[in-house]
């Protein structure tokens, strides 16, 4: 196959499809442990997305609306009644890293509800509940109760309320849709009202339009008994459509639309399609779109190899190409979890996966978004420049081997990203890349 590249056209800029959930961030004895976000800041990561931060429950004490506000019935003008420390405390050491934190008003998940649920149910009082979103974005973005000035962009109303219809097997949300329409309504506009345009309030982080595959697949178009994961996938849409008409019919407001995809470069794609297609029937064609939770290689076997590596480069290129926003991989924690892609547990020094990111990351620094024509096979391909130095990112995720003839040029320097190479200069010849199965390179000329 051909790539041809055309460094005097560029289409827009390299969006944020490297940004991450969860910062790797631990508890210590003096405060909060930051000694590997300086990983973060090296690889241009520019949102960290702060759900299910630290830990279970979310630590007890991080982000978390009950965590903040611990007392429901105490008063939400009062200053005493919130508890900012140790979200305040991690803040600074993003602050430092150049983090923007991306803030999701709600809790953490509770994998364990069909035992005990304490977080998960409808705030009691939509409209008090707002007022205490209210302060927080106050104290983070203007200082309220000893707070900050930080600036945060992004602030989205509670995660995944859609997860199950039958309420009993729901971990994120033991209430209606309905009730959560009538949250996300008194939560978006008081924020709106109190701050404007100077933030960007949405949701709902939905947790997958999975309708988006299944209906391409030749299996779900004959008739077949439906499983449990089809059910879901229909209420997934059901509840979107359900929201989105509630947005249009009360005018509320809403700056960007979040879901989820835990599934292959491929099929996200048919989901990305899928979802541009149902804003645009729902009347919201040119909406923010984010991908805020995704990881395409959460297993034992995958997590942080050669694969995974190629596979989050070719996703982030894909998603450049598409109408998508922001993306946040899930996630950047520093553990044992399989979602922890970023690093390994046992060495302390970052997976391939890593820097994968870091790369894309030197794209979004460059800037101008440089789509070259002949991609395909199962080859990615994406570049950039600032006009007068360049970068290019190519994976190859077919598996197999791949030679790729461009027009590049001399003068480049290549990296080589797998297990063995952690984004270490390689010979490459630009006339003919030579691509193993699941091989990812990225090229750079300084100007």
């Amino acid at each position: 196959m051909k790539l041809h590249f055309d460094f005097t056209k560029t289409n827009g800029k390299i969006k944020p499809m490297h940004a991450v959930g969860q910062p790797p961030a631990d508890i210590c004895d003096d405060g909060i442990d930051n000694s590997m976000f300086h990983y973060l800041t090296e690889a241009n990561i520019p949102y960290c997305r702060m759900h299910d931060t630290c830990g279970s429950y979310g630590a007890n004490v991080f982000v978390d609306v009950p965590n903040l506000f611990r007392d429901f019935d105490a008063d939400e003008n009062d200053p005493a009644s919130y508890d900012f420390a140790f979200t305040d405390a991690l803040f600074l050491k993003m602050a430092e890293a150049k983090l923007e934190p991306y803030f999701r008003l709600g809790v953490t998940i509770e994998n364990a509800h069909m035992i005990k649920s304490y977080r998960i149910f409808p705030p009691k009082d939509p409209e008090k509940w707002a007022r205490i979103c209210e302060h927080i974005v106050r104290h983070y973005n203007e200082g309220w109760a000893n707070g900050y000035r930080f600036g945060i962009t992004y602030w989205e109303i509670w995660n995944e309320p859609d997860n199950e219809e039958e309420i009993a097997r729901n971990n994120m949300w033991k209430g209606t849709k309905e009730q959560y329409y009538d949250l996300y309504a008194a939560a978006a506009k008081r924020l709106k009202e109190c701050f404007g345009d100077t933030i960007k309030v949405g949701g709902f982080a939905n947790t997958g339009l999975y309708l988006g595959y299944l209906e391409k697949e030749e299996k779900y178009k004959k008739p077949h008994e439906i499983t449990h994961w089809e059910e879901r996938a229909i209420y997934h849409t059901e509840f979107t459509r359900g929201f989105l008409r509630r947005i249009k019919r009360d005018n509320l407001p809403i700056d960007f639309f979040s879901h989820h995809s835990y599934m292959t470069v491929k099929r996200t794609e048919q989901i990305q399609a899928y979802t541009e297609k149902l804003l645009a029937e729902e009347g919201f064609p040119d909406i923010e779109i984010h991908l805020n939770e995704w990881n395409t290689d959460r297993t034992r076997e995958t997590r942080g190899t050669t694969k995974a590596a190629a596979d989050v480069s070719a996703m982030m290129i894909a998603m450049q190409k598409t109408k998508m926003s922001v993306m946040c991989y899930y996630d950047a924690r520093f553990g044992t979890s399989v979602y922890a892609g970023f690093f390994n547990p046992l060495t302390e020094q970052p997976f391939c996966t890593y820097y994968a990111f870091k790369a894309f990351g030197k794209l979004y620094a460059l800037g101008g978004a440089v789509e070259p024509t002949g991609t395909g096979d199962g080859v990615y391909a994406l570049a950039a420049t600032d006009g007068k130095s360049k970068g290019v990112l190519i994976a190859n995720i077919s598996g197999e081997e791949k030679t790729v003839e461009t027009d590049l040029g001399s003068g480049y320097t290549a990296y080589r990203i797998d297990e063995k190479h952690m984004m270490t200069k390689t010979r490459v010849s630009t006339k003919a890349i030579k691509l193993k199965g699941f091989d990812t390179l990225y090229l750079e000329k300084n100007g």
